[in-house]
């Protein structure tokens, strides 16, 4: 039974970031259109940047994998939000992205190999959430900076 929890938790990562997400557009859906121009702008003065959100949700997946390899260091605030270039081009957005994808198929292999066993048990001592919880957490962390996402692009399009 908690083998299929495993798929069913590994599905719900794969939706959130590719595609066919209850909720609407996934992840990377929002993201195949974006600009580098779009990416760096700052249309909400006080708001994270798309290139930061990029950035820091490939970072949130580094720091759920590295639980699952035994490190349980905290991301430094640098690490937990990496700065976007100050003079950003089409390749290094590129190299975000492509960032962004292999740190979540680290984690989606991680998941799919994780043992069902242990699904109610902390990653470590700190913190002491459930690796279900932190798992799941995951998609929930995808859908709430998705949509910053999709409001900031439709704030920088809003003359389309």
């Amino acid at each position: 039974m908690k083998d299929n929890e495993i798929r069913r938790l590994e599905d719900q990562l794969r939706r959130g970031f590719e595609g066919e997400a209850w909720h609407g557009p996934a992840l990377m859906e929002l993201l195949a259109d974006v600009t580098v121009e779009e990416a760096a702008a700052r249309p909400v003065p006080a708001a994270h940047t798309i290139w930061e959100l990029t950035l820091h949700i490939a970072s949130t997946y580094g720091l759920v994998n590295r639980r699952l390899r035994g490190n349980h260091e905290p991301l430094t605030p640098e690490q937990d939000w990496p700065p976007q270039p100050d003079e950003p081009t089409s390749r290094e957005w590129l190299v975000a992205l492509n960032g962004l994808r292999s740190a979540h198929q680290d984690l989606r292999r991680a998941v799919a190999e994780f043992d069902a066993a242990r699904l109610d048990q902390p990653l470590g001592p700190e913190p002491p959430y459930p690796a279900y919880q932190q798992f799941i957490g995951l998609t929930q962390h995808d859908c709430y900076h998705g949509g910053q996402i999709a409001l900031l692009k439709k704030t920088l399009r809003k003359g389309t």
